[in-house]
């Protein structure tokens, strides 16, 4: 499979060590200020591009890829206010674009255990649940996305619970809200803890990631899947895994 990778800081050398141990090839590596290279002859090599961005640039990088017709993996996060704007570039593309805010199996395990666990708890108004995000210094924004796509899971699964917010005061005054908490601190690759607190005890799920590795190594099973199978339109962890 030969790759293009868009964005080669941290995430990017990650995905290229994890492709290069699975046999594939990295034919054009286009970082920041370096967009005349999607025109370059190596980029139009490409089976499928790896995005690993920043949000202000994504949704350029999106269209200048889908333009080409390559198949698109991103796990840029803090740009879904423009997702009509993406689903309308993939309504009549030839190829899909997989994108989620976390490429952890794990993390894709854990939004299915949140999904169950609240629906089997939901018949208990006394437990109340609440997130807590923590990842490294270099992160700026927040929450996660990684903890708005878990707090959606909640939520959808949830009969009483019907938003987030970061505001504690809200959160206090409305018990229709989920609270979302965070912290950042050191190198943290990423811990995603949600919590259901009782008077008298609570329950408590959480996902520790030790290493940017897992991420990339479910980016790159993410390309596979993509070259593999061919698929249009938005796609995510749910097909990857099967369910």
């Amino acid at each position: 499979m030969k790759i293009a990778l868009i964005g080669y800081g941290k995430m990017g050398h990650a995905v290229e060590k994890i492709a290069l141990s699975r046999g594939h090839e990295i034919v054009a590596v286009i970082d920041a200020g370096e967009e005349n290279k999607f025109s370059s002859p190596e980029f139009m090599l490409a089976d499928v591009a790896i995005e690993f961005t920043t949000p202000s640039t994504a949704v350029d990088n999106f269209r200048r890829v889908i333009g080409a017709g390559i198949p698109l993996v991103s796990g840029t996060t803090a740009w879904l206010d423009r997702l009509d704007e993406v689903k309308e570039m993939l309504q009549d593309a030839p190829q899909g674009m997989f994108w989620t805010s976390n490429f952890s199996i794990g993390v894709a395990l854990f939004k299915k255990i949140i999904s169950e666990a609240t629906a089997l708890i939901d018949g208990y108004p006394e437990y109340r649940p609440e997130m807590m995000e923590i990842h490294h210094i270099h992160k700026l924004d927040h929450p996660s996305g990684t903890a708005v796509s878990t707090a959606e899971t909640l939520i959808e699964a949830s009969s009483s619970i019907n938003h987030w917010t970061e505001d504690p005061a809200e959160a206090s005054a409305d018990p229709t809200a989920l609270l979302i908490n965070h912290e950042r601190e050191g190198e943290v690759p990423g811990t995603h803890i949600v919590s259901w607190k009782s008077p008298v005890d609570a329950i408590t799920v959480e996902h520790r990631a030790f290493s940017r590795e897992g991420f990339a190594f479910g980016a790159v099973k993410a390309a596979e899947w993509m070259v593999a199978n061919h698929p249009r339109g938005l796609r995510s962890m749910p097909d990857l895994l099967g369910f």
